[in-house]
């Protein structure tokens, strides 16, 4: 379980360092989503595929509240219609950044520094 958050942590942060999105308060987001969901793994072990989709959507939620909507979609940003990523599926194994707007896959949680 230790391994599947620790992964979770640092797919989160790379995806945040990769749009430049990554300093102190941002990693003290992620280590609050991270604890919070140690106790939900602690309660359904079973869960630990889930970890990182939840982990993304937590960072995801809390920076919305704090800073705005992240991860931004670039191609529709730069089009002017900023909206952010979604994460898909909400809760399941191998979860991925979305475009809602065209239902495209950008790049697999932990992967937007290679997208």
């Amino acid at each position: 379980m230790e391994a599947a958050l620790h992964a979770a942590r640092a797919s989160i942060l790379a995806d945040l360092t990769a749009r430049d999105v990554c300093d102190a308060t941002v990693v003290s987001l992620v280590e609050d989503a991270v604890a919070h969901r140690r106790w939900w793994a602690e309660q359904w072990p079973d869960g630990a595929a889930f970890l990182l989709g939840l982990v993304a959507q937590d960072v995801q939620d809390a920076l919305l509240e704090a800073y705005g909507r992240w991860p931004l979609c670039t191609v529709h940003a730069a089009e002017g219609d900023p909206h952010a990523l979604a994460v898909e599926p909400e809760l399941g194994p191998d979860p991925h950044w979305v475009c809602g707007k065209e239902g495209a896959v950008v790049a697999p949680v932990g992967g937007l520094g290679a997208a």
